[in-house]
C-alpha cells in the first residue's frame, strides 16, 4: 500500500504490515498509512491482521519526532490517541498478531484491538515511558486502565514494568501465545471465527461495552493537547 505499510486482502481478511525500519518507528506517516489501510479494510469488510516483522510489532513513537519540540510530540501523541479510538470503534474485527517487541505505542495498540496473539521467545511487551523520562499521557492512562489487570496496570504505568510473552498474557496486553512460526496461522484461523459473527452486532455491541472508554478518551485526548509529556 505505501513503503511503511503493506496491504493483503485475502478471503476478506486484510493484513496490515508495518514496514518503518527495524523498530517499526510510529511516526505522523506511520498513523497516516494505518488510517488510509482502515478506511480501504472497512470499504472491503474485512477483518483486520495487523501485525510486523519478525522479532518486532512497533517499539513505539517516533522519538526523532517526538524530541523534535514540544508542539510536535504532543501532535504526534494526539494522533496516535485518536488512532487508539479509531482501532477501539472499529466496525469490523480488528486482530493484532505481535511478532515479538511491542513497547509503549506498540503496546497500546495491542490495548486497542479486539484480539490480541503474541510470540514466545526473550520478547519485551509494556508501557516504559516513565522509564525514558516521559509523564504518561491521560489518554495511555485510560487505555491502560480499562485493558490491563488492575495489579498490572499499576505496575506498568507508574512502574514502566515491562513483560515477557506469558506475563504480558496474564496482565492483559495479550489473549494468547503461540510459536513465532504459527502466528500467521494462527491470525488467520481467529480471523475465519470471527469472519462468522454478524458485524452489525459486532459493531454495535462494540460500541456499547467501549462507550465509557471512549469517553474517556475524548476528553484526555483533549486534556492531552494542553499539557507537556516531560
Amino acid at each position: 500500500m505505501t513503503e511503511l505499510l503493506d496491504y493483503l486482502l485475502e478471503d476478506g481478511v486484510a493484513t496490515l504490515t508495518l514496514n518503518n525500519g527495524k523498530v517499526n518507528a510510529i511516526s505522523p506517516d506511520v498513523i497516516s498509512a494505518l488510517n488510509s489501510a482502515l478506511d480501504r479494510a472497512a470499504q472491503d469488510r474485512a477483518v483486520v491482521i495487523l501485525t510486523g516483522q519478525p522479532g518486532i510489532l512497533s517499539a513505539g513513537y517516533d522519538l526523532k519526532v517526538m524530541t523534535s519540540s514540544p508542539q510536535n510530540a504532543v501532535s504526534l501523541v494526539t494522533a496516535g490517541s485518536t488512532l487508539a479510538r479509531r482501532l477501539l470503534s472499529h466496525p469490523f474485527p480488528v486482530i493484532v498478531a505481535c511478532s515479538g517487541h511491542a513497547v509503549a505505542k506498540g503496546a497500546f495498540l495491542l490495548l486497542s484491538a479486539d484480539y490480541r496473539i503474541g510470540v514466545s521467545g526473550p520478547f519485551q511487551i509494556g508501557l516504559n515511558e516513565v522509564q525514558i523520562g516521559m509523564t504518561m499521557h491521560h489518554a495511555g492512562i485510560e487505555l491502560a486502565r480499562d485493558r490491563l489487570g488492575r495489579s498490572a496496570f499499576q505496575r506498568s504505568v507508574i512502574n514502566g514494568e515491562m513483560f515477557g510473552p506469558d506475563a504480558a498474557l496474564q496482565a492483559g496486553f495479550l489473549d494468547q501465545v503461540v510459536a513465532p512460526e504459527q502466528l500467521r496461522e494462527t491470525a488467520l484461523a481467529v480471523a475465519g471465527q470471527l469472519k462468522k459473527i454478524n458485524m452489525t452486532a459486532h459493531r454495535n455491541t462494540k460500541l456499547k461495552v467501549r462507550k465509557d472508554l471512549l469517553q474517556s478518551l475524548d476528553a484526555a485526548i483533549t486534556l492531552d493537547q494542553h499539557l507537556p509529556l516531560h
